[in-house]
């Protein structure tokens, strides 16, 4: 997995409450074999009509944000079932970072195990972001846990373990592998105790 340390980039501004991973990414989409391919159907019936024709008014659609790297949203994103597919969506899109003000556990689990950081920030925080700030660059130093925006600086506590995963680029088998040294001299010694216990 690519490392995480920073990012400059832009916000989409998904001004909606309460996105489940139904949403983010549709029943029908789930039968690619890989984590990439989503991205296209990445909020799929808020993007396009019944025949497939990309909707003006929905914001991913506007020319304004395409490119941009950081989803900016409000309470409970990712909500419902817990198909980590809406993730792989996310980050097949584009989108490195998720700004919010809550998401469901299991979704912001799995955003870390996937190289996508999420942003809890307080509710007026994220409003003062709506209001004046979605034409700026967010400056996000995973490392020193700030977000600068030209003079103001916002810090953001981030799980330390979720952290390492993000910085050092490793998910859970990467870490276990990390440890393989450990591992297997644990195994060895136990193979000895094994054999001492069987010859008794």
């Amino acid at each position: 997995m690519e490392p995480f340390k920073n990012l400059t980039s832009k916000v989409v501004p998904l001004d909606i409450a309460n996105i489940d991973t139904d949403q983010i990414i549709p029943k029908q989409f789930l039968k690619l074999l890989g984590k990439t391919g989503y991205g296209e159907y990445l909020f799929f019936n808020w993007r396009y009509d019944n025949q497939g024709i990309p909707l003006e008014d929905f914001v991913l659609n506007s020319p304004l944000f395409s490119g941009r790297q950081i989803l900016l949203t409000r309470e409970n994103f990712g909500i419902g079932s817990s198909r980590e597919h809406a993730v792989w969506a996310l980050k097949d899109y584009g989108f490195k970072v998720i700004l919010g003000v809550s998401f469901a556990d299991i979704f912001y689990n799995n955003c870390s195990k996937n190289g996508v950081l999420v942003i809890k920030m307080d509710k007026n925080t994220i409003e003062d972001f709506f209001s004046s700030k979605i034409n700026e660059n967010f400056e996000i130093d995973l490392i020193q846990q700030q977000i600068k925006i030209n003079s103001e600086v916002f810090g953001f506590d981030v799980d330390p373990t979720l952290k390492n995963y993000l910085v050092n680029g490793l998910d859970e088998i990467s870490k276990t592998l990390e440890l393989g040294n450990h591992i297997k001299k644990y195994e060895d010694k136990n193979k000895v105790s094994v054999e001492y216990e069987s010859m008794i």
